[in-house]
C-alpha cells in the first residue's frame, strides 16, 4: 500500500548505547513505527493500517548493520542526494498471527514488547521480489534509507478435479 499523497514525514532515533533505532514514519492511514533491536536482533514494524505487528530475524544480508544506517541518515541530511534505497521484500502469513507471551517479549526485547503489545504478531520471512501480489504489499522502514515491503503470502489454491470412470467418480485436490 502507498500513501496518496507525498507528504511523508519520517523521524529516527539511534541509541548507539541501547543498540537500536527506533523509526516513527507519518503518512496518514499508511503510518508505521519500526524499531531495529540489535541487543536482540530482531525488527518489529507496526503497521497501522492493518492493525498489527510483524516481526523479522535481523539478517546481515538484508539489514545493514545500526552504524552503516546511522551514516546512511547523516549523509542523506548533509549531501541533500536522492538514495536509491535497498529494499527488503518480506512475507507473512495471514491467520498465523499470535499474541506476545511471556517467553515472546523475553526474545524480543522490551522496546518490542512496548510497540507490539495487545497487537496481533505476524513473523516475516525474506522472499524475493518481486512478489506476485505486490500492488497489496505495505512498506514499511527507513524512507529513502532501507524499504521493508511487507506482503500477505498468497495461499495455495486447491484444484478440485472430478474424474468419472463408469459409475464411479474420484475427486482429486491438486495442491
Amino acid at each position: 500500500m502507498k500513501p496518496n499523497n507525498d507528504y511523508v514525514t519520517a523521524t529516527m532515533t539511534i541509541s548507539n548505547e541501547k543498540n537500536l533505532a527506533d523509526v516513527h514514519v507519518r503518512s496518514g492511514v499508511y503510518s508505521s513505527d519500526t524499531i531495529f533491536d540489535y541487543s536482540h536482533g530482531y525488527v518489529a514494524t507496526r503497521l497501522f493500517s492493518r492493525n498489527a505487528c510483524f516481526i523479522l530475524k535481523i539478517s546481515e544480508a538484508s539489514i545493514p548493520e545500526l552504524q552503516e544506517i546511522g551514516r546512511l541518515a547523516f549523509e542523506k541530511k548533509t549531501m541533500k542526494k536522492v538514495y536509491s534505497p535497498q529494499n527488503v521484500w518480506v512475507q507473512y502469513q495471514s491467520g498465523n498471527s499470535l499474541f506476545g507471551n511471556v517467553k515472546d517479549w523475553f526474545l524480543y526485547g522490551k522496546p518490542i514488547e512496548q510497540l507490539c503489545k495487545g497487537l496481533p504478531l505476524y513473523k516475516l520471512v525474506k522472499s524475493e521480489q518481486p512478489l506476485l501480489n505486490y500492488h497489496s504489499c505495505a512498506s514499511a522502514g527507513i524512507p529513502t534509507i532501507l524499504g521493508i515491503n511487507i506482503c500477505e503470502k498468497l495461499q495455495k489454491s486447491l484444484i478440485f478435479t472430478v474424474l468419472l470412470y463408469g459409475n464411479v467418480s474420484f475427486i482429486c485436490v491438486l495442491l
